[in-house]
């Protein structure tokens, strides 16, 4: 996979995160990334928002052991409807960053290939997907994936000297 997308630091950045059904990994990446960014005070520099590749969980909220996950490690959330990307979405985010390689490859297949899209894990250093807890149950690793990938997603756009 190529490196990730160069986005402008500190503009208005808008970011989608997507994973195959936006009950798990990408609404924990979208209120994760969210925390990080009002607690560096640069809430108001990104536009930030989750969504599926497929459609079997359109409109449910946010799996319960995803829901437990969060509150254990004090991020907030609120109520979620699972959304899938569509053309417009795709076209008004400047950066989408996919849980993994085959949420890539359905926008591709959807969209074309896009510089603007990413991998996470790629954030965090590391070429490798972040696994779905609906399959594996542990909630616990993938919030660890995902909030390392939102660290350096955003250390990379609020510090692209570094």
């Amino acid at each position: 996979m190529a490196s990730p997308p160069s986005v402008e630091p500190l503009s208005m950045t808008s970011i989608l995160f997507v994973c195959h059904g936006n009950i798990c990994r990408s609404p924990m990446a979208e209120y994760i990334f969210r925390d990080l960014c009002r607690q560096a005070g640069l809430e108001d520099h990104f536009r930030v928002a989750s969504m599926a590749v497929s459609t079997e969980e359109i409109g449910n909220d946010i799996y319960p052991p995803a829901k437990e996950t969060l509150r254990r490690h004090g991020i907030p959330f609120d109520r979620h409807c699972a959304r899938r990307i569509d053309r417009a979405s795709f076209d008004r985010y400047d950066l989408i960053v996919c849980a993994d390689r085959s949420n890539i490859r359905a926008i591709e297949r959807l969209f074309g290939p896009s510089s603007k899209l990413s991998l996470m894990m790629h954030w965090a250093g590391e070429d490798r997907d972040v696994s779905d807890p609906w399959y594996t149950r542990d909630f616990d690793s993938a919030f660890r994936d995902i909030y390392a990938s939102c660290q350096g997603l955003l250390a990379h756009l609020s510090h692209p000297e570094n």
